[in-house]
């Protein structure tokens, strides 16, 4: 037995395959969301309305720390500039993903490590969108906030400002991306699993050509074979009789190159 960590064939194939049909939809689900929250839809419209409920910082704090000249404030990740442009990055990566996974796998080239790597990379990549879009904002110590106010409590406080319509883009962003990242652990664990020992899979087979890892079919097989296990009937030998000048019988196989010799020489075998 020996373990082949690269051409090991996926254990789940077809769940792995189904997966792709509602991962499709949350695909297509992020680009719209996250686009049209770009560049600036409603992340500052929610900062303020967090501080005019002492659920958050002040957004002018960058403001006043020009007006002031003193050193600018560190602005939390949840209210950054660079958590909109990262779920964007994402979503059209996640798509271009999603195609090169489909293509290998029809081509038998997508093996279980590299799903490994690459579910791996897209889970650590939504793990940080979810941590920013309901990350801590302590940058006032008057308001620290935990998580983002819009995700923790109702989007009746937005009423106010006529932001409802914002305030639910916003979670449904947040849901989407969780949905995103559970569908990419699932993903993860069947990558997982396909690489696990299994004496089924791992045994040394030194005539496999297959590119998936399966053993080769039934008339590969009989191709590999050595000639002399060949059963001595084989479609290219035909069983004739070398004496029947003399009416003797033989098994000697009589070939058509041999037959094209008699011909040659005027000496048909079927020939009395």
């Amino acid at each position: 037995m020996a373990y082949t960590i690269l051409r090991r064939p996926w254990r789940l194939r077809k769940p792995y395959l189904y997966l792709m049909i509602p991962e499709l939809g949350l695909v297509v689900a992020l680009l719209v969301l996250f686009g049209l929250s770009q560049p600036n839809t409603y992340r500052t419209t929610m900062w303020e309305i967090g501080f005019e409920n002492g659920f958050n910082s002040n957004p002018k704090m960058t403001l006043y720390a020009y007006a002031n000249h003193v050193p600018l404030p560190h602005i939390p990740f949840v209210w950054s500039q660079t958590i909109t442009n990262f779920n964007v990055a994402i979503s059209v990566l996640s798509l271009f993903i999603l195609l090169a996974k489909l293509i290998s796998l029809i081509m038998h080239i997508f093996f279980p490590v590299f799903g490994a790597i690459i579910t791996t990379s897209m889970v650590a990549l939504y793990v940080t969108s979810v941590y920013g879009q309901a990350g801590p904002d302590h940058a006032d110590a008057r308001y620290p906030s935990n998580v983002a106010w819009y995700i923790a409590k109702s989007c009746d406080y937005a009423k106010a400002r006529n932001a409802v319509t914002d305030c639910l883009m916003a979670k449904g962003c947040f849901a989407v991306t969780i949905l995103m990242l559970a569908l990419y652990l699932v993903q993860l664990g069947i990558a997982i699993f396909s690489l696990m020992p299994n004496k089924a899979i791992d045994i040394e087979d030194d005539g496999s050509d297959s590119d998936d890892g399966f053993p080769p079919p039934a008339s590969k097989q009989w191709e590999m074979k050595p000639r002399a296990m060949l059963s001595p009937r084989t479609p290219n030998t035909v069983m004739m009789s070398s004496n029947a000048y003399s009416g003797g019988i033989s098994d000697s196989p009589f070939t058509p190159r041999t037959q094209a010799f008699h011909t040659l020489d005027r000496k048909l075998p079927l020939r009395s």
